[in-house]
């Protein structure tokens, strides 16, 4: 048989592109297919296990779980330089994920690299773009008419380029994921922050921009700072009304929203085995809120029965035989440990505002009363990618239970989002679904919903002052609601439930007692349910489309009218020069999210057009200058206008401009139309204190310039007034800082450095004018 790499070689001439990932094409010895929607592309296991041997060699000592899986799929094991937290790995996914509002930019960028098919196996899953109205069955058939031509887009797009395609009502991209994709040792990029679900089943799942995953299907290797490993190490085991959910919320109020940046949370320790496989996911999903690079829980019995249970044995039988390489290595070393005993974990709930903000259930009514925080809770939301699965379901149907049992309904209104179709059917065979709406609760659709600002909420006007409490994972300012007013809390769903029957956050349901329709008083009893269902789950109705084996004949089209969807331009080449005289569009105050960046909501309708989008560009950002949002002065007239009309007029004008940021720019969701809309509209460079990593890398592939203050004091040198030059280009190269000249209107200047996190590969990006344009080029 010819060498490997000879066949590598031949087939990428064969396919007329540069690289290809074909291991899965050439292995015949792995039997174990990734998934039963793809029964010819196996699980490698053994090219695991020989790329751990080479590194573990290389190295000299024991390796973290992380290490093990990271480094298993290095494109180059025996010459890679690793280093944590400083080089860049080049890395070879087992596979792509994408949800609907990113994929429609995603695929755009694909279709325009050029490229006949996806190299490595990859789904779109429509979960975002299904506003919560009235119910599931009325606002999915709603959705399904207003976004035909999305709908279509994608489903075309996904059978001439070889993507499977979840249709609308499937469920949510992280939880089809889990049921359907993930297995222990994995490596899989998804186009959206909480990728990282996926690790509860012993995978590394890492939520990436458009531009990323474009990459992995061109079948390039894709680069990642080589990530450091904070090991979270667990002892005892939950009981009570302590749930998996609270872990995460304890280690977010530890950590803070930027305390994993750069890293990989690794789960060990005794106390793992306590804990479901889905309540393990709900853990590694909601640390995207700590900013970490993903986490990880070890393979264990929990994963091997929730594999059986999700059709899977095989994939657990295999795993099994490769377990050694699926755990970390006695004597492993991890950058940081932090220790929680589960036995003395209690309740949480974090909030207002931003998901680090942690209490204890028992003492946040008496802290909001003293910040002065609504007590009353308007409405109750449970579910999401974070908190849907069966046992959550169930544990929820327990506490609504014991209050129909003494004649309580609930008194804030309360909503129930499944994770799945087949989550839904099994809790509607079940009997919980029916316990949840008997209760006062509403089912939603399948989909994100509420928890992305979906929801066309109506109990309340814009600027009412309210509380809310979700299982949800996220909750800054308008997060769910549009309302910058609304107090958002995220807790278990079992406590949501609670709260949503007291209607107070007051209560804390491991003391206090509720009075029954009876007039006695009573207390719940802490909730207790089945991690699985005892029989099989029931699939519900069949949502996936194949891609066909012969998609010549597949068209995708794009009408130039559509004012949903637009083919992309290529961005301009760097010219070769300095950046002089750059206009400050904005200098932020504060927290800016990707929310703040390109909003959500209503917006999502315009995911697939960058012109549209752009309309939203900064509107939640707060201007230091004037403490408002969306109002910049206009350089020129001198007058205050809307972000993007702002940018726009520079445009149009020639004036090339730049944004000043602060602390952690970029947190949040992994939309790259939050680095898009900026290149689209002529901003050439972020300045910030620091960045969020998505968001960071996001920019790169646009072709902006992300860099930071070395003196983050410097930040307070800059004025909205001042004009920037940022200097050295000519030799930007890794490691050199470059220069900024600030020029003040009364003609005085300041020089300042800029450090920057570009590689040899990511200059070449910028030099280019954009990833995608640097890939064109390697074509040519």
């Amino acid at each position: 048989m010819a060498p490997y790499s000879l066949l590598v070689t031949r087939l990428q001439k064969a396919l007329g592109v540069r690289q290809y990932h074909v291991a899965s094409v050439l292995c015949q010895r792995a039997k174990v297919a990734m998934s039963h929607f793809e029964p010819n592309e196996y699980i490698r296991y053994d090219l695991l296990e020989k790329n751990i041997n080479i590194v573990r060699k290389r190295l000299n000592r024991p390796l973290t779980l992380s290490e093990k899986i990271v480094y298993g799929h290095l494109d180059d094991p025996a010459n890679q330089e690793i280093e944590r937290g400083k080089t860049y790995l080049r890395l070879r996914p087992d596979r792509v994920a994408m949800q609907d509002a990113t994929a429609q930019m995603a695929m755009l960028q694909f279709i325009s690299s050029g490229l006949p098919k996806v190299a490595v196996p990859s789904t779109i899953h429509c979960d975002h773009l299904i506003e919560a109205q009235v119910g599931g069955e009325k606002d999915l058939r709603r959705a399904k008419d207003i976004n035909q031509e999305v709908y279509n887009f994608l489903a075309t797009a996904g059978a001439k380029y070889g993507v499977g395609f979840w249709r609308p009502g499937s469920g949510i991209i992280h939880q089809i994921i889990l049921e359907n994709y993930a297995y222990p040792g994995v490596l899989l990029i998804g186009t959206d922050s909480h990728t990282p679900n996926g690790g509860g089943l012993g995978g590394i799942c890492i939520g990436v921009g458009g531009a990323d995953a474009v990459d992995v299907m061109a079948g390039i290797p894709w680069e990642l700072k080589c990530p450091k490993v904070i090991g979270v190490k667990l002892t005892g085991s939950l009981s009570g009304w302590t749930s998996p959910k609270d872990v995460i919320l304890k280690v977010a109020g530890i950590l803070t929203v930027k305390g994993g940046t750069g890293a990989i949370v690794e789960y060990h320790g005794p106390g793992v085995d306590s804990i479901s496989c889905t309540g393990m996911a709900t853990i590694c999903n909601m640390g995207a809120e700590i900013g970490a690079t993903t986490s990880v829980f070890p393979y264990n019995h929990r994963m091997k029965k929730y594999l059986s249970k999700t059709g899977r044995a095989d994939i657990a039988s295999l795993a099994e035989e490769f377990k050694d390489h699926l755990v970390p290595d006695p004597g492993c070393q991890y950058d940081q440990v932090i220790e929680i005993n589960l036995n003395e974990l209690k309740p949480h709930i974090n909030g207002p505002f931003t998901p680090d903000l942690a209490h204890p259930v028992a003492d946040v009514g008496s802290v909001a009363e003293k910040e002065g925080w609504p007590l009353d809770i308007r409405v109750g939301l449970i579910g999401s990618c974070t908190n849907s699965s069966y046992e959550d379901m169930g544990r929820s149907a327990a506490v609504a239970k014991q209050a129909l049992a003494h004649g309580l309904k609930c008194k804030s209104q309360f909503t129930i989002t499944p994770g799945s179709e087949q989550i839904r059917a099994t809790i509607e065979r079940d009997g919980y679904a029916k316990i949840l709406r008997d209760v006062g609760g509403v089912v939603l659709a399948n989909a994100c919903g509420p928890c992305i600002g979906q929801w066309d909420r109506k109990d309340i006007k814009k600027g009412e002052k309210n509380t809310i409490v979700t299982s949800y994972n996220r909750n800054f300012t308008g997060r769910n609601d549009a309302n910058p007013e609304t107090h958002a809390f995220v807790t278990s769903p079992e406590i949501v439930t609670a709260l949503a029957i007291a209607g107070t956050l007051k209560f804390n349901p491991e003391t206090d007692f509720l009075t029954g329709k009876d007039g006695k008083k009573f207390k719940l009893e802490a909730p207790d349910a089945d991690e699985l269902p005892r029989s099989d789950f029931d699939p519900g109705q069949d949502t996936y489309q194949h891609p066909p084996k012969d998609s010549s004949g597949q068209r995708v089209d794009v009408s130039p009218t559509s004012q949903r969807l637009q083919l992309l331009e290529p961005f301009d080449k760097w010219d070769g020069k300095d950046l002089e005289d750059l206009q400050i569009l904005i200098k932020v105050k504060g927290k800016c999210t990707t929310d703040h960046i390109s909003a959500a909501g209503p917006w999502l309708k315009f995911r697939g057009h960058l012109d549209n989008i752009s309309n939203n560009l900064l509107i939640g950002a707060i201007n230091i200058e004037n403490g408002k949002a969306n109002s910049v002065r206009n350089a020129v007239t001198q007058e205050f206008g809307p972000v993007p009309d702002t940018a726009r007029y520079y445009k149009k004008h020639g004036i090339r401009w730049v944004v000043i940021g602060d602390e952690n720019y970029g947190e949040g969701s992994s939309r790259e139309h939050a680095a898009l809309e900026p290149r689209h509209l002529g901003g050439r460079a972020i300045i910030t204190k620091s960045f969020a990593r998505i968001h960071e890398t996001n920019l790169k592939k646009q072709g902006l310039l992300p860099l930071t203050f070395a003196d983050p004091s410097d930040y307070n040198k800059i004025h909205p007034v001042d004009k920037l030059t940022i200097q050295g280009l000519k030799d930007f190269a890794p490691g050199k800082p470059l220069k900024c000249i600030i020029k003040h209107p009364n003609g005085t200047q300041e020089t300042i450095l800029l450090n920057h996190t570009f590689n040899e590969t990511q200059i070449e990006w910028f030099r280019a004018g954009s990833a995608l344009n640097r890939m064109k080029e390697l074509q040519q």
